[in-house]
């Protein structure tokens, strides 16, 4: 009673400007919730248009339905609901706009509804299942619950200004009171009461961020829902499957193309096409950031970095988005997203086809046909996969000419990265495989890290 009573002093004298309000959320992350909540919005009105088109009650079995009337539109005639759909979404995808690819498929999707509202004959069951509930979910549970931790930030960052508010006036009141002592205990009572505010709101802040990124990177899983729905309506809109067949590909053109996918686990060539990079952007941003801040940090590698930053950073990545000063300071937690990207590849950087001629090269006992060997293997890679790794490499090499501070030398930061960036294509446990391959693998990163300009002059 009492913390809610403080709150609602304190909106009201932020109110009434009588008080300072604390910002927390960045300008990226602001954007980001205002178009979730127009996502929210429109796929809400999307979804009720969609269920006034069911010609059955919605949740009904096969038999439970009723047949579908043949409906005609002319002056006068009733307007289909399919037509009703059609406007909501052409509505839908000019509110989101051209940026968005949600917006694009509705913009299609609308277009397509409208000329398929003359041969109405929709399978029901799988509208329902495929597009109708997802869609519902996304509107009603998946984005109010991001928005209900956002409410939740509100007022913490409300506990937080209050609590400072009373620590600043009862420090204020130790320089006119009396009674210093007590005055003293009393405010240092209130600054650990403003500290564990502050914990609270900084723990809820990366929580939301992590969820809105997430939610951010995915609109292209979101979007695809009204691939599914185009596609439901091909199979049983027969008389209307040339105007499908003619829509299809371009909608299935803008979900391939789309820049917003998540980097973390796609193929590197798919990455690097879809973004137009020679070296992805995962790597790239945490190497920029660690070598501006990391390069002295002891045991970077091969520290753990905290569970929720690394989330976060993962997150941020995976949307593109530029504004990661913020993790400049937590060089363990770039390092550690790093790890992440080069274990989570489909592929290994150093590849499967190559990974028995790496191994007999490694297994070479003189010490200069074994570099060349090496090198051979190395040369041998793909073109993007040896771009890449010679930018990480080349910032390995880097990274360990600080070893006398940092304690990574070549041997440390292959025995932790190595196993990231080569190892078997065999079935068993991790555990397993890496048990097998490690001893190799660092025969082979730890040379190619201490001759890196050899090896990629």
């Amino acid at each position: 009673m009492k913390k809610q009573f403080n709150r609602m002093k304190q909106l009201a004298n932020q109110t009434v400007g009588r008080a300072e309000k604390t910002e927390v959320l960045s300008d990226d992350l602001l954007q980001i919730e205002r178009r979730m909540e127009l996502v929210r919005v429109v796929s809400h009105n999307t979804h009720k248009k969609m269920v006034s088109c069911l010609q059955g009650h919605i949740g009904a079995d096969a038999e439970k339905r009723h047949s579908v009337p043949r409906l005609y539109t002319g002056n006068g005639q009733k307007k289909l609901p399919l037509t009703s759909l059609s406007q909501a979404m052409v509505e839908g995808g000019n509110q989101l706009g051209e940026d968005s690819l949600i917006g694009k498929m509705m913009e299609v999707c609308g277009e397509a509804e409208n000329r398929l509202a003359s041969e109405l004959m929709l399978h029901e069951l799988q509208i329902e299942k495929d597009v109708l509930d997802p869609l519902s979910q996304l509107a009603e549970v998946e984005i109010p619950n991001i928005l209900k931790q956002r409410k939740q930030l509100a007022k913490l960052v409300l506990d937080y200004d209050s609590a400072r508010a009373r620590w600043l006036q009862a420090t204020k009141s130790i320089i006119s009171g009396t009674n210093t002592q007590a005055l003293t205990a009393k405010a240092d009572l209130l600054k650990e009461e403003v500290d564990e505010a502050m914990n609270k709101v900084e723990l809820c802040k990366d929580q939301l961020a992590a969820d809105m990124y997430s939610f951010f990177s995915k609109e292209g899983d979101y979007a695809h829902y009204f691939v599914t729905l185009l596609d439901a309506q091909a199979d049983y809109h027969r008389k209307s499957l040339t105007v499908l067949e003619s829509v299809l590909p371009t909608i299935q053109a803008q979900q391939d193309s789309w820049m917003e996918k998540p980097a973390f686990g796609m193929a590197l060539d798919d990455h690097l096409k879809r973004s137009g990079r020679e070296i992805a952007l995962p790597m790239e941003a945490c190497v920029m950031m660690l070598l501006e801040t990391g390069m002295k940090e002891e045991g970077l590698f091969r520290i753990a970095a905290g569970a929720s930053k690394l989330k976060k950073l993962k997150a941020a990545l995976d949307c593109s988005t530029s504004q990661l000063e913020e993790f400049y300071s937590d060089p363990h937690a770039v390092a550690g997203a790093l790890k992440s990207y080069l274990r989570e590849l489909p592929e290994p950087l150093m590849t499967y086809q190559l990974y028995d001629e790496w191994i007999q090269a490694s297994s070479v006992s003189d010490p200069d046909k074994r570099l060349q060997a090496l090198w051979l293997v190395c040369d041998k890679l793909p073109k993007s996969n040896k771009n890449n790794l010679r930018y990480l490499v080349k910032f390995l090499a880097k990274l360990a000419q600080e070893s006398e501070v940092n304690k990574m030398t070549p041997s440390n930061i292959a025995i932790v990265l190595g196993p990231n960036l080569l190892w078997a294509k065999t079935e068993g446990s991790l555990a397993e495989m890496a048990a097998a391959t490690s001893v190799h693998v660092v025969s082979i990163v730890e040379p190619i890290i201490q001759h890196a300009d050899w090896f990629f002059p």
